[in-house]
């Protein structure tokens, strides 16, 4: 080192800017790897570049690597790169940006960007990233020249009061910086970085797709007497898959990546290549798993989508990417010009983001689309392992809600073990039909064996079988489907009399509710604290009875997910409507016209109320109550 060296003073606002650097922006301290590799990665881009452009330039750009060295007793890690280097000015206003500026304008800047993502000004600058270090290290020096210059420059600080510059006579072309580490800090997770095994899985991690190698000596030791030896070894894959054409990569390797990326133990039901060109580029290699995780519905549950940036790992679960109910694609999104904030953890939310986010999900449906049309049985698993989940996007997205409803299946009544989708249901309305009817429960028997059912039943038409939770809530949602109102049997009024049953029936229904008008009266006001009427039904066969909601009530299942999810929603009273040729009611009837004992008679009305609600899979206000009422008449008939 010549004599030309300057010690300088951090100004107090950069003191400032480096302790929010090293204990706020950064969350995990092995982002430090990742930042230095990005930049030496970065430099070693330039130098390809600059070779070229500038024909003149006397550089050699064909072994342009990484390296990645540690001295144990040292306690010190250095990563050097044989890129563009830097000059002694650049130096200045690269590296010490931070401690050169010292401007309250910086320390806003950076303060806001810790809270709403950072100016795309701010992504990038050596000095930013660079600073990290200090997270690890007590002493960080770097040493650079620039390609083409003589002389070289290094420079040293402990992040605390002063820096120094000084020039060099003699310096390797590219930029070297070696870091004097702190002691391994479990409690602080302040990890020992000499350690092989802790440098490589941080490399795997963050920096596994960078395009040029990383390199690592390490030692092995011999054999018995033998001494020890050394050897070099690559600490990344640099194989970008979704870089590379997709008829230049075979299914074996995009199915060794997902495992890679997923941690799963089969390979993926489809795979997803893109690549966005025009003003915002990107590539995406997605994959849709063959079975679902564990976690999908749990809200700790891990997303799948990878950011990465210019090959450059920036974070797991990506939300930003992906909506919520798709949560279970995994894979990876790679930038070419992305805002970050100051640690390239949280994303901007600017509109090309969004605008890579509607492409990737029209992409993932089409997919889906596709597998539906042309492989029905890959389909079918799709639809096995993530319709629940694929039918939350019904409730939030509505731009997407169309090709959403293409891909929905369900269960109906028209076959007993295939699904159909809406528009196979559509076809097989019977003439006249104008709605889509569908009953919602826990199960398929349940439903089936619903008294709700009955008239549809013999009438032959098709009902749709929901089961999922997230049903009652997304059909309510949408509401129609190709101009179809969608329409629950368990609501409302049905009747599916044609205009010449209505007319030769009008005079028996009006008989029937002229008889019945005493009766279901007195009812109502038995149950007035449960139900809000009490009617004849049309809907009804075989059952003595059923409950049904108004057509714009919300259903029972729907009021206890609310409730569950800690919302208050007002108790719902329901209508009971019975059936005026079943005999037990026919039986109530006459009982109530005898002058039937009041006590009997209301016994009778709450065990008819009940066994509605337990027949449609519903709950008992009083179990307790309901069973020794039973048990009362069952003895009486012994």
């Amino acid at each position: 080192m010549n004599d030309r060296a300057e010690t300088l003073e951090f100004q107090a606002e950069a003191r400032q800017l480096l302790q929010l650097m090293v204990h706020s922006i950064y969350s995990n301290k092995d982002v430090f790897l990742r930042e230095l590799i990005s930049n030496a990665s970065d430099a070693l881009d330039k130098l390809r570049l600059a070779s070229l452009v500038d024909k003149d330039l006397a550089v050699d750009a064909d072994d342009l690597h990484i390296a990645i060295d540690i001295d144990r007793e040292a306690r010190t890690l250095t990563v050097r790169d044989n890129g563009i280097g830097m000059t002694r000015d650049e130096v200045v206003s690269v590296i010490g940006t931070i401690a050169k500026s010292g401007t309250a304008e910086l320390l806003r800047q950076l303060r806001e960007a810790k809270d709403a993502g950072a100016s795309q000004e701010l992504i990038g600058q050596f000095g930013v990233g660079f600073y990290a270090a200090f997270m690890v290290a007590d002493r960080v020096e770097l040493v650079t020249r620039r390609a083409g210059e003589t002389g070289g420059t290094r420079w040293e600080s402990s992040g605390e009061g002063t820096y120094t510059v000084a020039a060099l006579d003699d310096a390797p072309q590219g930029t070297s910086v070696t870091l004097h580490l702190k002691p391994a800090d479990a409690e602080d997770e302040l990890h020992d970085y000499t350690a092989e095994w802790t440098v490589r899985q941080i490399v795997k991690r963050y920096s596994d797709f960078i395009a040029h190698p990383i390199r690592m000596t390490v030692e092995r030791p011999g054999e018995g007497d033998a001494d020890a030896t050394t050897e070099t070894v690559t600490l990344n894959s640099m194989k970008a898959l979704w870089a590379r054409p997709r008829d230049e990569v075979e299914p074996a390797e995009y199915h060794e990546f997902y495992k890679h990326v997923s941690h799963d133990w089969a390979d993926p039901l489809e795979t997803v290549h893109m690549r966005g060109e025009g003003t915002f580029e990107y590539e995406a290699l997605l994959f849709v798993p063959s079975h679902a995780p564990l976690d999908l519905f749990s809200p700790q549950g891990h997303r799948g989508v990878q950011l990465y940036v210019k090959r450059v790992f920036i974070m797991d679960d990506c939300d930003a990417l992906m909506p919520n109910y798709l949560r279970f694609v995994k894979g990876v999104v790679d930038a070419h010009d992305l805002s970050l904030n100051i640690s390239r953890e949280i994303l901007q939310q600017d509109r090309q983001i969004s605008a890579v986010r509607r492409r990737l999900v029209k992409k993932v449906l089409a997919t889906v689309r596709d597998l539906k049309v042309n492989q029905p049985e890959k389909y079918r698993t799709f639809w096995t392992e993530f319709g629940g989940v694929v039918k939350e996007g019904l409730v939030d997205d509505t731009d997407n809600r169309d090709a959403l409803l293409e891909i929905v299946s369900a269960a109906s009544t028209h076959d007993p073990s295939e699904p159909t989708d809406l528009a196979g249901y559509v076809s097989r309305m019977k003439d006249g039909q104008a709605d889509i009817y569908y009953a919602t429960g826990e199960n398929r028997a349940t439903i089936e064996n619903s008294p709700h059912m009955e008239a549809f039943r013999a009438r032959g038409y098709e009902v749709l079988l929901l089961t999922d939770p997230v049903d009652e809530v997304w059909v309510e949602r949408v509401g129609s489907y190709d101009g179809k109102p969608l329409r629950s049997v368990a609501k409302g009024q049905v009747d599916l009399d044609t205009a010449e049953e209505k007319a030769e029936a009008e005079a028996e229904r009006e008989r029937q509710r002229a008889e019945y008008a005493d009766l279901l009266t007195w009812m109502g006001g038995v149950l007035a604290d449960s139900v809000k009427e009490v009617r004849l039904s049309s809907r009804l066969t075989t059952s003595p009875a059923c409950v049904v909601g108004d057509a714009h009530d919300i259903t029972p299942t729907l009021e206890k997910m609310y409730r569950a999810m800690g919302h208050e929603v007002p108790q719902v009273k329901r209508i009971l409507e019975l059936n005026p040729g079943h005999p037990l009611v026919a039986g109530l009837r006459k009982a109530k016209e005898s002058g039937g004992t009041e006590e009997s008679l209301t016994e009778a009305t709450e065990l008819l109320y009940g066994m509605a609600l337990l027949a449609e899979g519903g709950d008992l206000a009083d179990p307790s109550r309901f069973t020794r009422i039973l048990a009362d008449r069952l003895a009486r008939t012994l």
